[in-house]
Order: structure tokens, then sequence, then C-alpha cells
């Protein structure tokens, strides 16, 4: 998709020249413009990336793409207008190349992401047989078999729930003889699993090649599968010993953004205590107490947003606890500017685990298993699961798919992840569904 929107981009390009002049642009033309057109591209494969179409919806929900692209090319000729204003030195007219390249540009992603790109990018889907249990199988059947683009298809399914012991070898070996099976996908964690592996052994002497299930539920959707969480899990991936290259960039990082945005942030804080005070004539900020790193108890400043505190409860987005202007800010998470300065003293991160008040945490410490480990690092302004989740956790089941995400991060936390996050909370923002 990447590379297919650079070359539409380029072919947009000398599709514009053309129309402009009328005839075959020369070399000397084409490259002229390229070069300021190239810094154009990348804020345009950049806003693409922000809009989400790199991410798996825009293979499935084809139908949503011409509006996401309308809305991302809007923003590119903005930024592109203000690029050639500020830039005179290309002496490229804003007016008549622009508008023919934004176009033209349009109409051809709209075509090659809809149309040509199944002719160029849809690889044979391998079959594939899948032995698991649970909800966890049925996620991962249901997503690969509905999405070409993963070039795996489960010709066959071994659900162990419905399976016994005795049976299991038996099967493996004859749906493996019968079916056109390459590619075998298994919870190798289950017992049952584990009675069949002298069966499992013979077979890598064969063409098929087996795959840990989680490891492709983990590369799929990007969290941790709930149910191979044991002792042994914890111990093999998650470590709290710093990576001292990353973690010094980030402290540096965040020490930076975070006193820039704080300053920049004070513009804001006039209207939001005008609001707040016309309202209801109540405190402007709470302070509210938080579980930190390895269990601290921090305290985060934040501007008000309920009529009362929320301790130890879910809230909800029509808690009537919430103000109308508390709405408001809470959508925008302009609530949750003066964090900023939490993180300038060093409380928090800029991107880690959102951390829980500490009421509320210490109840889940009880109530889900090894819950504490997501605080083995820094909390953070934003995080993965903040910027994964549909709705932030109200219940104790999507609490735990919060916590799947977040020992993803854990476990795979880089200076990559964090700058895909931090896009991904710039889309969030932009498109006002604060989690």
């Amino acid at each position: 998709m990447f590379i297919g929107d650079l070359i539409i981009m380029g072919i947009s390009l000398w599709i514009m020249l053309f129309f402009r002049n009328m005839r075959i642009p020369e070399n000397s033309l084409f490259l002229g413009h390229l070069l300021p057109f190239l810094m154009i591209f990348g804020v345009s494969v950049l806003v693409f990336y922000i809009a989400g179409l790199y991410e798996k919806h825009t293979v499935i929900l084809k139908s949503r793409l011409p509006h996401i692209i309308f809305r991302a090319e809007i923003i590119n000729s903005t930024i592109a207008v203000m690029f050639f204003y500020f830039v005179p030195y290309f002496g490229i007219s804003p007016k008549t190349n622009l508008f023919i390249y934004v176009v033209i540009s349009f109409l051809l992603i709209v075509f090659w992401r809809i149309w040509l790109s199944s002719f160029f990018i849809v690889r044979r889907a391998e079959p594939a047989m899948l032995i698991g249990q649970g909800k966890e199988l049925e996620e991962l059947s249901e997503e690969i078999n509905k999405n070409p683009n993963y070039g795996l298809r489960f010709v066959s399914i071994v659900n162990l729930d419905n399976t016994k012991v005795e049976e299991l070898p038996r099967l493996i070996e004859r749906i493996i003889k019968d079916s056109p099976v390459s590619i075998v996908v298994v919870d190798l964690e289950h017992d049952m699993v584990r009675e069949a592996l002298p069966i499992l052994y013979k077979l890598i002497f064969s063409k098929v090649r087996f795959v840990a299930m989680y490891k492709v539920y983990e590369d799929v959707f990007k969290r941790v599968p709930f149910s191979i969480l044991q002792y042994n899990w914890f111990i093999e991936n998650i470590s709290a010993s710093p990576k001292i290259m990353y973690n010094t960039f980030k402290h540096v990082f965040d020490f930076v953004f975070s006193l820039l945005g704080g300053i920049v942030s004070l513009l804001f804080y006039p209207f939001v205590i005008l609001a707040i005070k016309m309202e209801d004539g109540g405190p402007v900020f709470i302070s509210q107490e938080r579980i930190g790193k390895g269990g601290k108890q921090i305290y985060l400043y934040k501007f008000r947003s309920m009529k009362n505190s929320d301790r130890g409860v879910w809230v909800t987005e029509d808690d009537d606890r919430i103000t109308r202007v508390g709405s408001i800010l809470r959508k925008t998470r302009i609530d949750e500017l003066p964090q900023l300065w939490n993180v300038v003293k060093g409380d928090i991160s800029l991107i880690g685990p959102r951390p829980d008040i500490y009421d509320l945490g210490k109840q889940l410490e009880q109530q889900i298993p090894y819950y504490t480990v997501r605080s083995v690092i820094s909390p953070g302004l934003s995080g993965w699961a903040q910027v994964s989740q549909e709705l932030p956790p109200q219940s104790l089941e999507e609490t735990k798919v919060r916590l799947a995400y977040d020992l993803y991060y854990v476990k795979n936390r880089s200076i990559i992840l964090d700058v895909r996050i931090i896009l991904k909370t710039v889309r969030t923002l932009l498109s006002r569904t604060g989690k």
C-alpha cells in the first residue's frame, strides 16, 4: 500500500504537468517539480498513516476509503499550500498546480485503493490448520479467514474444547494427510497438544511448518492472548531491567516535549478556567491519586470535569457526574493538559500504560491475575491500549483486554512503537474520540 501510494503520487504529478502544459512534460520540468513535491509526498504518507490508511480496515471496509482519503487530502493540500507560500524558493504556483495535483491524486488513490490494489498485493493464501480453544481461537480464525491480506486461510480448525485427548493425534494426522495443509498454527501451551507432540514432531520432516498460536495472535491483534499468561511467560518475556539507549532517548524526549507542550498549553488555561467557573463555580483543578511505576503512589493534575470524585469506579460517557464543560474537556482531552507538568516532574511518561486511579487499581489487582505487571514501567499520558481499544474499559472483561494491550507494549516497547502511538493519538484527538 505504501509503495503503491508513492507511485500514484508520482504519476499524479506527471499527469498534472501534462494538463498544465498540454504536452508531455520534459524530464527537466518533471524533476524540477519532483524535489518540492517529494516533501508533499512525505507529508501525505504521514497524514495517511495518522488517518489509518495503512491498517486492516482499509482492506476489509473499502466503502469507507473515499471519505477517509478525501479528509486526508484536504489536510495534505492545506499543508502543501502553506509550504509553497512560505518557501517561495521553488517558484511553483499553489493555486493552479496544487489544485490540479490534489484532484488527480485523490481520484487515482481512490481508484488504486479500491480496485487496482487487489491485482497487485493479494498473495496466495496458504492453506493452514488451526488448533486451539476458546474465544481466542474464534477471534483468530474469523480475522484470518475474512482478510486475504494475511496470506493464510484456515481450511481446518480443531477446537480442543470439543476433542477428546486420545483422538487428537489421529485427528491431526488424518487432516494433514487429507488436506493440502502447509502451516499448522497450534496452541503449544495446551496440555492436550503436549501429549500429541510426538505426532507433531514426526511432521517436521515433511513440508508442514508449525507456528505457535500465541505468536500469530499477537502479530495479528497486537495484544497478548490472555490464555497464555502464566509465570513462565512473564519470566521469558517481561523484564524491568533498563534499555539504556531507549530509556535515555525517552527521558530526554519526555522532558523536552512536555516542557514545550506545557508552556504552549498555558494559552488554553484562561478559557478553561473561565468555563469551569461560569458553570458551577467549583474548583478548577483536581489532584488524583494514581498508581505509578512499581506500584508507587503518585498524584496527577487535571482540570475538573466531574461534580464529585470517581474513586474506585469506572466512568462511562453518560455518567451524570460529568459536567457539561467537563464533557467537552474529556472528549478533547483538554482536561489532561496539566498532566504535562507531571511528565516534566518525571511522575509519568508521555507514552506508557495509563495509570489507574488508586482505589480502582487496587481492586483490579485483586480481581485480575498478573495485573500489577503493567506497572513494571512508567505509566503514560497515552498508551497502546488507549489507541487500540474502541472505548475505554468499563468492565472487568474490557479491562482484561486493556491489560493484554499493555503487556504487548511492555514486551515490545521501542522508539518505533512509541512513534506509532503518538501518531495514533493525534488521529484520536483530531477525530474527537478521546479515550
